[in-house]
């Protein structure tokens, strides 16, 4: 059950409220600056009607309550400017990891001339083997800052674990959660304590449910910024990567009002099916795109294969053009995009 208290309410009165729920059995949650309170397995009412600074109650069926289009019908806030939401199709795009200062810089240029207005790059990188390159760390971000000033962009990069959340922080104006991240339940909680906005990658087996209910660790701390990506699921079939889930793009939207964006670079793991993919998910009803690409990918230092070229990902913003009558959700002239 979710209870929604008077303007008036203050945190004495809410503090008896959660004693004598206690005292019942119940454990409740505040959710800060939302004025609203988290009462798992509460079904009756009746039992807050001592209580008049209680507005009123929400019973939501779903295991997961914040992230439920029956607490809420859209999201959409901005990032310095850029439009971000339900109603809304960013595209994303940027390069894997920044390698260099030459290439971030490269990078920057180019999204720069096709009017892009945020760059991604990875300074932490989580690797299967621990042998492969893990990303400039600091210096990476440092790199990825001083491109974004230089050519008036904004940063999106992944944060791999809590201690680097203060630096990562610095330098970011959206954390991106990384599939393996993405039922690390504390990281999840502490990140609902902050003010940026959270890119939350799909796990590479996680149900849909699962997916949703890591979106409320965020949500129930109060940090209502939540950007769900679906980046291909595990299969038992080697040909390719992961698995694209198309389908669960109009599925989620159906039972969330949490944008969700598509990645199809981690989808196929091949650059060849990504503009395919890519557009498939925009007429599924995505959000946006998150796209990998590289000034030169033979020379990638991570996921080479899957990085598309500067002129294929040109192609792929053609292509979108022709195919703007067919998306319903407007897509920013400009191309708000997230490298």
């Amino acid at each position: 059950m979710i209870v929604f208290f008077t303007h008036t309410a203050t945190h004495a009165q809410i503090a008896e409220m959660q004693l004598h729920l206690k005292q019942l059995g119940f454990d409740s949650q505040l959710v800060p600056g939302q004025n609203i309170c988290l009462v798992h397995k509460l079904k009756d009412e009746q039992l807050l009607a001592n209580f008049p600074f209680v507005s009123h109650t929400q019973i939501i069926s779903s295991s997961y309550q914040l992230a439920s289009n029956a607490y809420k019908t859209e999201t959409n806030f901005q990032v310095n400017g850029i439009q971000i939401g339900t109603h809304f199709a960013n595209i994303i795009a940027g390069p894997c990891s920044v390698e260099n200062e030459k290439q971030i810089f490269e990078t920057a240029a180019f999204l720069a001339k096709n009017n892009i207005k945020f760059i991604r790059g990875g300074a932490y990188k989580p690797r299967t083997s621990p042998y492969s390159f893990r990303g400039l760390g600091k210096d990476g971000l440092k790199l990825l800052h001083e491109a974004a000033k230089t050519y008036q962009l904004n940063v999106v990069t992944e944060l791999m674990d809590l201690s680097l959340l203060d630096e990562v922080a610095q330098y970011t104006d959206i954390i991106q959660i990384g599939s393996r991240n993405m039922a690390n339940f504390y990281l999840l909680g502490e990140l609902g304590k902050i003010n940026l906005p959270i890119l939350l990658k799909r796990g590479m087996q996680a149900n849909v449910n699962e997916f949703l209910l890591a979106a409320d660790y965020i949500l129930s701390g109060g940090n209502e910024k939540v950007i769900l990506c679906e980046r291909g699921i595990r299969s038992f079939d080697p040909m390719s990567r992961n698995v694209m889930d198309v389908g669960v793009i109009p599925l989620i939207q159906s039972l969330s009002h949490l944008p969700i964006m598509a990645d199809p670079s981690h989808g196929t793991g091949d650059a060849k099916f990504v503009n395919a993919l890519a557009k498939a998910s925009l007429v599924a009803g995505a959000n946006g795109l998150m796209v990998e690409i590289h000034p030169n990918p033979k020379l990638a230092l991570s996921d080479a294969n899957q990085a598309l070229t500067f002129e294929a990902f040109e192609q792929l913003l053609s292509d979108i053009e022709l195919l703007k009558p067919t998306i319903q959700k407007p897509i920013d002239a400009t191309y708000s995009i997230l490298v």
